[in-house]
């Protein structure tokens, strides 16, 4: 399949969209599309989207933007200023500062060498050390909810990325407590595989002793499968995972599914065999998002998929504190009820699914359950990745409140403050 894309301007000229989409959604979507990123292309169109059944189609929400995903009164203000580009201007980025551009203190996590700051790069946890290529700072397709929205839409003070890999060989060489190194974006497999391979040879080439694994978080088998399969460059990036593994190097591919649809065509079944061919893992996340996955039996339905299809669940997420949170976000009780109904319905084999868990500031927190002691509710929370690896898998407890959507929403329980406060 030849890669086709489409933005604001073009995506209503693709066929199936003029067909179907009245012309007040396009208006809606045109609207919207002002504040968050909107990007398509043609395998998510073609072979994703039922369009007989569009409005409540799983993908169809996943990367077209809808009105609610902006209060009413900001939606109309958008729409209002529509024709005078100088306000349009004012007002969207008045809006956006409102959405938490930067969730989880991501702005407290960038790492220095020698008084230089590695710009791209996170280093929050003591073994991982995130890296921001310049050149993956796209996506094949943008998720409708993406928590790394600002990446998108041009607020260049809050974006992450990073073309100096000699920095990070230097730092990741100083700090020999790192052992894994996460590329990501954007989607690091947006770019040639050339330009990948400058960033990974350095690497590979430096033979750090202490880095053990190399991680790719991408969606481009959801989004774009035939990455692996019939692009020009396919093969060789392919040949470049085998290079990373014959180095000796666990190589994980952190691969983002948010629906069982996303696992069911041709081309991404192929592009999963390819890839585990070259000896990487491949391991699955998502966060659980209302109007998308909401419901136990998707996720296990997914997850079985996942593991006959040799993929490995790793996490449920909470959908973040950012965006159109109030859109997408399930609330942690409803979300732990979520998870238990699927981890019911599995193998032991899919119960390496972790979650629900929090991305937060202090650290991934999850949920392990909602239980009574002494008479009262609470949730019971464990931390499972910290800044301070101390608190690692050590359950605390909150107050129990259904409508809390997120770890600032609540209150600590039988103390006066969190573990990590």
């Amino acid at each position: 399949m030849e890669y086709r894309s489409y933005n604001l301007k073009s995506f209503v000229k693709h066929p199936l969209v003029a067909d179907h989409l009245s012309a007040q959604e396009i208006e809606e979507i045109r609207v919207v599309a002002q504040v968050f990123p909107f990007k398509v292309n043609n395998y998510v169109i073609e072979e994703l989207i039922d369009w007989e059944n569009y409005r409540n189609d799983p993908i169809f929400r996943l990367t077209f933007p809808h009105r609610e995903m902006l209060s009413e009164e900001d939606f109309q203000r958008v729409q209002r200023a529509l024709n005078d580009p100088e306000e349009l201007k004012r007002v969207v980025e008045e809006i956006r500062l409102k959405l938490n551009p930067h969730p989880a203190g991501q702005l407290q996590n960038i790492p220095e060498i020698n008084g230089e700051r590695l710009e791209g790069s996170q280093h929050k946890y003591r073994e991982t050390i995130l890296f921001f290529p310049k050149q993956g700072q796209t996506c094949h397709a943008y998720c409708t909810f993406c928590f790394r929205w600002p990446q998108f839409v041009g607020m260049e003070e809050l974006k992450f990325a990073s073309k100096e890999v000699q920095l990070l060989i230097d730092y990741v060489k100083a700090h020999p407590e790192i052992t894994d190194l996460l590329f990501t974006g954007g989607d690091p497999l947006i770019m040639s595989t050339r330009l990948l391979r400058a960033y990974i040879e350095p690497l590979l080439d430096a033979a750090i002793p202490h880095l053990k694994n190399i991680r790719i978080g991408t969606k481009t088998l959801g989004f774009w499968p035939y990455r692996f399969l019939t692009d020009r460059d396919a093969d060789d990036l392919l040949q470049l995972f085998r290079e990373i593994r014959e180095a000796g190097y666990h190589l994980a591919f952190m691969a983002h599914f948010n629906h069982y649809r996303e696992l069911r065509t041709e081309a991404v079944r192929e592009a999963v065999k390819r890839i585990r061919e070259t000896g990487a893992i491949i391991r699955t996340q998502s966060p659980v998002l209302h109007h998308i996955n909401d419901d136990p039996d998707i996720w296990a339905t997914m997850w079985r998929e996942q593991v006959a299809l040799d993929m490995i669940p790793y996490y449920m997420f909470l959908a973040r504190d950012t965006g159109a949170q109030h859109y997408f976000g399930v609330p942690l009780a409803r979300a732990w009820e979520i998870y238990r109904g699927a981890i019911s319905q599995v193998s032991g084999l899919a119960r390496t699914a972790r979650g629900p868990s929090m991305s937060a500031t202090p650290g991934k927190v999850a949920i392990v359950g909602v239980s009574e002691i002494g008479g009262e509710k609470v949730f019971v929370l464990n931390m499972l990745q910290a800044k301070r690896p101390e608190l690692v898998d050590r359950p605390f407890f909150a107050k129990y409140d259904p409508e809390a959507l997120w770890l600032d929403d609540l209150q600590p329980a039988f103390s006066d403050k969190f573990i990590f406060e």
